[in-house]
């Protein structure tokens, strides 16, 4: 709804250009976008629909240069209703969503109901990580293990347990050379300002009552030694993101805070 909304109320040009958010809420979520025109100029709620853009915005860009260097597998881990593999520019590249089956199901669902075609690169492999394992659901899928890869894993880290987080970057860590990987992470509460630390308490209660609380958080001198394995590893707060894709805008359109992270790392 967040990306959508980019679509609607922000300047132009767009620093996610996105024509399938919208179609893809269809009649069941779109209004709710519509009806909240005013919350969605709060200062907070500004902040955070720049962060989801400029995350997606940056995992697509490292997409592209990814794909220039030779890469042809893309695996969008959480994929959520991220939209990419249906604004796919690139042919050659064959792209992954990977999620829960009935996260899945429910995207595949709105797709249908709003007429959204599927592309043939793309291929669904929902994973119940509670009994299945990731690389077997991959694999199963007619994921290449031997050739270059880029995966976005956005929008998860924070609710994973050690142990998962540090399995799925054990399995991200074995991929063929030139391989990358972004995610988004968020610092631990004793990181941040005063200020910040009372917003990172009220996100945390709202997640908790949602049934997923967050579990997991790193600093960056900490994520650095998570990605030991990895090479040219670029680790951005939001005044990097704002300097990047907000700067001379001219609407409001900004991150704030320290809390979030997003950081790529190649192999």
């Amino acid at each position: 709804m967040r990306r959508a909304a980019h679509q609607i109320y922000d300047a132009k040009p767009l620093v996610l250009d996105d024509p399938i958010a919208i179609p893809i809420l269809g009649r069941e979520y779109l209004p709710e976008v519509e009806r909240t025109a005013t919350k969605l100029h709060k200062p907070h709620s500004i902040a955070l629909r720049a962060s989801l853009v400029a995350r997606s915005r940056y995992a697509e860009d490292l997409l592209a240069r990814a794909v220039a260097a030779g890469v042809t597998q893309y695996v969008l881990l959480g994929a959520g209703l991220d939209t990419f593999a249906y604004r796919n520019p690139f042919s050659q590249l064959r792209v992954f969503e990977i999620d829960h089956p009935a996260t899945q199901q429910w995207k595949r669902d709105l797709l249908s109901i709003n007429n959204i075609a599927i592309p043939s690169n793309l291929t669904y492999a929902p994973v119940d990580f509670e009994h299945q394992q990731l690389a077997t659901q991959l694999k199963a899928a007619g994921f290449d293990a031997s050739v270059p890869t880029f995966y976005a894993w956005l929008g998860v880290v924070p609710y994973l347990t050690q142990a998962a987080f540090r399995s799925t970057l054990a399995l991200i860590a074995q991929s063929a050379p030139g391989s990358g990987v972004v995610m988004d992470y968020g610092q631990p509460r004793s990181a941040l300002p005063p200020l910040e630390q009372l917003a990172h308490d009220s996100l945390a209660s709202r997640v908790q009552l949602a049934g997923e609380p967050f579990q997991l958080f790193f600093t960056p001198i900490q994520m650095a030694k998570e990605l030991a394995e990895f090479w040219n590893v670029e680790d951005l707060g939001s005044s990097e993101l704002n300097e990047r894709y907000f700067a001379g805008r001219i609407d409001k359109l900004r991150m704030l805070g320290s809390a979030g992270r997003i950081v790529s790392a190649w192999l």
